[in-house]
């Protein structure tokens, strides 16, 4: 919910909080970026993963999957992203207020790229995750149905590989075709 103007905002967070729910819009580094809705082959894609993944992480209760538009704080002045898909573990649902919105670092991110912005998840997202510990991201392109992942080890990502019409996770232990 949007929070209600008593004074001028004074920080970009604070912006970012006051736009309207459903916003498309990030806080990366204090830099407000805003995105245009996906397109129909991104909600495909990101449908049939939810699909797919929600339905193992129910079967066997490991946690909660989201997907955007939700506001993932990672830390409280910087930095709220708002992630394609994500999963919180079990053991880290503290992180997820009784609004729903989460506060803290989810446990595996996945972004699908947009025609315009390929950058921002390749390189400036990629390094945000990294440094903020992400356990596990994997980038997917709709247009090629392609996937690459890494995994945080040693605070720094290593490449899981890269694969055709499916997410391999590490964290999961499971195979996810889309």
């Amino acid at each position: 919910m949007p929070e209600t103007l008593i004074a001028p905002p004074k920080t970009l967070m604070e912006v970012f909080k006051m736009l309207p729910v459903g916003t498309l819009a990030e806080l990366i580094n204090n830099t407000l970026f805003m995105s245009p809705s996906p397109i129909g082959k991104h909600q495909r894609v990101i449908t049939r993963l939810m699909v797919r993944i929600g339905s193992f992480v129910e079967a066997h209760d490991l946690g909660d999957l989201f997907t955007a538009p939700l506001d993932v704080f990672l830390d409280e002045t910087d930095n709220a992203v708002q992630p394609d898909i994500l999963f919180i573990a079990k053991a880290n649902q503290h992180i997820v207020d009784e609004n729903g919105t989460v506060h803290g670092v989810p446990d595996l991110v996945i972004e699908v790229l947009s025609a315009g912005n390929k950058n921002h998840d390749l390189v400036v997202k990629k390094e945000l995750y990294e440094r903020f510990g992400v356990k596990e991201y994997w980038i997917v392109d709709p247009e090629e149905l392609t996937s690459q992942g890494f995994s945080l080890l040693n605070q720094r990502f290593e490449p899981i590989g890269k694969f055709q019409s499916k997410i391999v996770s590490r964290l999961l232990g499971h195979t996810f075709s889309f």
